[in-house]
């Protein structure tokens, strides 16, 4: 019988947390956790789900899709109007690479810390 887990916290290295934090709380509307400081900073969505950004000294973003500092991870955020979605999300700080796989059906974009993450048309 599998585990019955249930994601409870997603946590990216960055920088500087408070930053980061204040994009995705910015681009999604989930609430700062009360306890958020220079080393660690969380959003939470309603149903309990944490996002996290915690400091890391000499952090290194990933260069996406060049492998030499891997992505490790990315985030994809679905979305009912990708080019709505694309312009808020630069104008909040985002970055968009050149290198856009499928750009009818996704977009790629960075964070200002540098991570990947995609917006997925919900249609």
């Amino acid at each position: 019988m599998p585990l019955q887990m249930k994601l409870s916290a997603i946590t990216l290295d960055c920088p500087d947390p408070l930053a980061l934090a204040a994009f995705y709380q910015q681009a999604t509307g989930f609430e700062p956790h009360p306890k958020s400081d220079a080393d660690f900073a969380g959003l939470n969505r309603e149903d309990g789900l944490v996002i996290g950004f915690q400091r890391v000294d000499d952090y290194r973003a990933p260069s996406w899709p060049d492998q030499t500092v891997p992505q490790q991870l990315h985030l994809c955020f679905a979305v009912d109007d990708l080019d709505e979605a694309e312009a808020r999300l630069l104008e909040l700080g985002a970055g968009k690479p050149d290198h856009q796989p499928h750009e009818d059906r996704w977009r790629v974009l960075t964070d200002p810390a540098g991570h990947p993450f995609c917006l997925v048309d919900r249609g």
